[in-house]
């Protein structure tokens, strides 16, 4: 790797679909298009960048297309599924960041790179689905969907129902020298989107894709320690992290450390299908030797590096 420092950015939901929208799209590359401004910032500031990206609504609404032909066409597994939707919104990016690079006449070049993600075949999760993915449903809804399709179904943070599938954690990135001589060469790389394509080694060493989602922040944390990035940074719809939240005596953090959200975590203040992953996963990439963690939302990168929002997370509050 080169001697410029380097960042992994993770968009969440609403970098592609906004509260209230049916995610068309049209509304996808819009919102999209406006996210773009906060990584033109980390360019200009002079990092190599790695973007990584969500992609549960749009997995979802592909397995119920799925569903609503199974008599027509051919089932598609869900790491199918992932992999189309890493094609997809990787596409989308890449086009608004080319785009968004021609108009401040800079050459880097935006690639995506299909990334498999090697899981442990005995990791627990498979036995305890977990991860939210798909739209969010009434709870009439769900347990139709639960009944007819024999789908997990969970409340989500009390924002509705939602379908639940097995997560594991991820281990490594199979794509990760590729990355590398594409960072190395200058060009800002889109990867690990939705957390990336779920795989694992079979005992003749072949990959084999399985039926499971990975967080797409914690598969983040990992690619930023495999590429041994100096920062991640994850962008979502909170300007800041809160004790307490969506609570009238909520307080918004603005530098803690590494010690202080592993306390909060185990306190049960950062919900698993909301905070949770984005703060285990900051604590990991710390505990890895990264040099701090940056959790705020899309429209104020640029205020949480000045200082003046956001959750800045490093191993002590000298750093």
């Amino acid at each position: 790797m080169n001697r410029r420092k380097t960042m992994v950015i993770a968009l969440g939901g609403n970098a592609l679909i906004r509260k209230g929208q049916r995610g068309t799209i049209e509304e996808q590359f819009e919102n999209i298009r406006k996210s773009m401004e906060g990584v033109l910032y980390c360019l200009k500031k002079g990092y190599n960048i790695v973007i990584t990206h969500g992609n549960g609504p749009q997995v979802g609404n592909l397995l119920l297309m799925t569903e609503t032909c199974r008599d027509q066409t051919p089932e598609l597994t869900l790491g199918v599924c992932v992999a189309d939707t890493e094609g997809e919104i990787g596409y989308m990016i890449q086009q608004s960041l080319t785009n968004a690079l021609r108009r401040e006449k800079k050459e880097t070049c935006a690639v995506t790179v299909l990334t498999q993600v090697v899981v442990d075949k005995n990791d627990k999760a498979f036995s305890c689905p977990a991860k939210p993915i798909g739209p969010f449903m009434k709870k009439e809804e769900a347990e139709r969907f639960q009944k007819e399709r024999g789908w997990n179904i969970a409340e989500d943070s009390q924002r509705g129902y939602r379908r639940v599938v097995a997560s594991p954690a991820p281990l490594k990135i199979i794509e990760i020298q590729a990355i590398k001589s594409l960072l190395e060469a200058g060009n800002i790389v889109i990867a690990v989107g939705g957390g990336g394509i779920p795989v694992i080694i079979k005992e003749n060493g072949d990959l084999e894709g399985v039926d499971v989602v990975i967080d797409k922040d914690l598969a983040s944390s990992v690619l930023a320690r495999d590429i041994h990035a100096d920062s991640l940074v994850m962008l979502t719809g909170e300007e800041n992290v809160c004790l307490n939240y969506q609570n009238p005596d909520k307080q918004p953090l603005y530098h803690i450390t590494a010690k202080e959200a592993s306390r909060y975590l185990n306190e049960g203040h950062f919900p698993p299908g909301s905070m949770g992953p984005k703060i285990q996963a900051a604590i990991d990439f710390l505990k890895w030797g990264g040099a701090f963690a940056l959790i705020t939302s899309l429209d104020k990168v640029r205020e949480a590096f000045e200082g003046n929002a956001g959750t800045k997370i490093t191993m002590d509050l000298s750093s």
